[in-house]
């Protein structure tokens, strides 16, 4: 998709630097998320984490380039917002609520088969799939099925929870997909603004209109999650998109695309030294599956080299 940026030159410390942000951060996400709706209702703050972020992207456009940075079309109004509707309001909005009885290390494995359910979305569009591609998606799904069913079956983890992220992961699917066939604004600080501002915007209204506002209660808001909520913002959302936006402009697409099977790793390590989340057999097994089928999609798309490949980068495919 940008592959043409990636010729641009720049020191491998820094290429390393910048996706080892991405890495780290955004697999550090879902352990925030986490602690955020352990005392803060979930749509209400991801609502504040998304549009709070849109506005500092904005802010920073415009201290960069003038107001001519937000100077949009309506085509790209729409198809930013649509998109920011789907990652957004949808994706995170149901991660918030599926986390609010899902361990981080699951959800993070589980949001890990994007990239699997784009590859069905080109396939139902009339996409030509290689072979290698449809191998790794289905040892994906069979991963998420080792995930799911144990810990279902045995009353372990909230069915209806791990439910509410497997929707997110095919909403996200849905809004990266159509991504690249709607018109969206050509800077993708700004295309990610525009998306945050919507979809912020929409997970405040939902969150209104089902009664949260009901449910805030400040002072009872823990420290750790008010503080879980500013990283969101600040780490997760601004500096995170913009390492990797950087990173898309002097690196290959799947160079970049590594964050998607780092990711989860990272939110398994975190969410058991931080949050003494429990690793059984059956979830190693199914994050070996995942991971490896991911690894497998984003090295046959590459040498496919095909510009919808599978992993075609969303700012807010991690969550």
């Amino acid at each position: 998709m940008r592959g043409s940026r990636a010729e641009r030159h720049a020191p491998e410390w820094q290429i390393w630097a910048a996706l080892g942000i991405v890495y780290v951060v955004w697999g550090s996400t879902y352990l925030a998320i986490r602690v955020v709706v352990e005392t803060i209702p979930p749509l209400l703050s991801g609502g504040v984490r998304n549009l709070v972020a849109g506005l500092i992207i904005f802010a920073l456009l415009m201290l960069r380039r003038g107001s001519a940075a937000l100077r949009l079309s309506r085509a790209e109004w729409i198809g930013g917002g649509l998109v920011g509707l789907a990652l957004l309001l949808f994706g995170n909005g149901l991660v918030v609520l599926g986390e609010r009885s899902v361990p981080s290390a699951l959800t993070a494995l589980i949001v890990a088969v994007v990239p699997l359910f784009v590859v069905v979305l080109r396939r139902i569009f009339g996409e030509h799939v290689a072979l290698g591609t449809f191998a790794g998606v289905v040892t994906g799904f069979v991963g998420v099925a080792v995930l799911i069913v144990p810990q279902g079956m045995s009353g372990q983890v909230d069915p209806v929870g791990m439910m509410m992220i497997v929707g997110a992961a095919l909403s996200w699917s849905i809004g990266t997909y159509f991504s690249k066939r709607l018109e969206l604004p050509h800077d993708p600080l700004a295309s990610t603004g525009v998306q945050m501002v919507v979809g912020g915007s929409g997970l405040l209204i939902v969150g209104s209109l089902v009664g949260e506002l009901g449910l805030l209660q400040p002072e009872r808001f823990s420290t750790e999650s008010v503080s879980a909520l500013v990283y969101l913002v600040l780490f997760g959302s601004v500096l995170a998109y913009t390492a990797y936006t950087w990173a898309l402009q002097h690196a290959t697409v799947s160079r970049v695309s590594t964050y998607a099977y780092v990711n989860p790793i990272v939110a398994v390590i975190l969410g058991a030294l931080l949050l003494h989340e429990r690793i059984d057999v059956p979830m190693l097994i199914g994050a070996a599956m995942i991971i490896a089928s991911v690894g497998l999609v984003i090295r046959t798309e590459s040498r496919a080299a095909q510009p919808t490949g599978a992993l075609e980068a969303s700012p807010a495919a991690p969550d």
